[in-house]
């Protein structure tokens, strides 16, 4: 560990504990409302929040590069985004306090969380690589590679 010293302090510094056990509950009550958040929001589902969240662009190379850099914001509805951004601040602070990242060296950090943006990102590659492959057998009716 870096040092002995627990930080009692979350958002920054924004709340401040007095004691260890204090911010665990602290913590576990923030999880708890995101949570329960979550759970509202999917058991009602707004249907302000059942439309995708942008509109394809249109016209040339330049809307074709803007679809693709953005095509995880065009065509997901902006209920399933908060639940993305809800469920990456759940790991964050599980991670942070729960698992003691927080009181780990700076390398030790880094190596943890650039190794999981990278396989996210490989992931991702995949995901979309299989996708438009699929696409295209559904919508020409033929396999163009047989492995």
């Amino acid at each position: 560990m870096a040092d002995h010293a627990h930080k009692l302090e979350i958002f920054r510094g924004l709340i401040k504990f007095k004691s260890n056990t204090q911010k665990i509950w602290g913590v576990l009550l923030l999880l708890s409302i995101i949570t329960a958040v979550e759970v509202v929001l999917g058991i009602y589902k707004p249907d302000i929040l059942m439309v995708p969240s942008m509109s394809p662009f249109e016209g040339g190379v330049g809307a074709t590069l803007l679809n693709i850099t953005f095509s995880a914001f065009i065509y997901t509805k902006s209920l399933n985004l908060i639940f993305i951004v809800l469920t990456i601040i759940k790991a964050y602070y599980i991670t942070w306090d729960f698992m003691h990242m927080r009181d780990e060296t700076k390398s030790l950090r880094r190596i943890v969380v650039w190794t999981a943006v990278f396989l996210i990102c490989y992931l991702i590659f995949i995901l979309l690589q299989e996708g438009s492959y699929i696409e295209s057998v559904y919508t020409q009716g033929h396999v163009k590679r047989d492995f």
